[in-house]
């Protein structure tokens, strides 16, 4: 199930989850960051769907650690038309089962190449998500997830909206 977490948005504001969908169901992707470039080409690979899974009543939640005012940046860049939202204190990635803490070392890897994640998400926990995709339905059940470690491999955009009509299909036949 969908946890119940208010979470920032990037046009302001909160919103939880867990009630979002409940008038809709929902596609909600993980992704490590808008400083990421293989999240920012999954960002932009789901606008090719976002019409599609509009029309069967999904709606699109990307979440990151980013902290609120850096999303917007993002929708900037991406061109992104759906909503964006900031988990910069780790709370549902974690209740999710998808948060890692990356180790000293590889922050410092990081801070080397001009990443600061501790600038990225205001924190200092240096948690981040496994890139995942989970498709929720309207009672907040998870029906399909896909969660890879390898950051650098991410489920393709019309896979996705295979699995969101595969589901689709499904809820209408219980």
């Amino acid at each position: 199930k969908l946890p119940s977490i208010a979470l920032s948005q990037a046009s302001g504001g909160q919103i939880n989850l867990a009630e979002a969908v409940q008038s809709k169901p929902m596609l909600l992707i993980f992704y490590r960051g808008g400083w990421c470039p293989y999240c920012n080409v999954q960002l932009q690979d789901l606008r090719k769907i976002e019409g599609p899974l509009s029309k069967l009543g999904y709606q699109i939640v990307a979440v990151s650690p980013d902290q609120p005012d850096l999303l917007k940046s993002s929708v900037d860049k991406n061109k992104i038309g759906y909503t964006l939202v900031s988990d910069s204190k780790g709370e549902l990635m974690r209740a999710m089962g998808i948060a890692f803490r990356v180790d000293d070392e590889t922050v410092g890897k990081y801070k080397g190449y001009g990443i600061d994640l501790e600038a990225a998400s205001g924190q200092n926990h240096h948690w981040l998500p496994v890139p995942s995709v989970f498709i929720i339905d309207r009672t907040g059940t998870v029906t399909f997830s896909y969660v890879n470690p390898d950051y650098r491999i991410r489920l393709p955009a019309p896979l996705i909206l295979s699995a969101a009509e595969t589901e689709f299909k499904a809820l209408k036949t219980k």
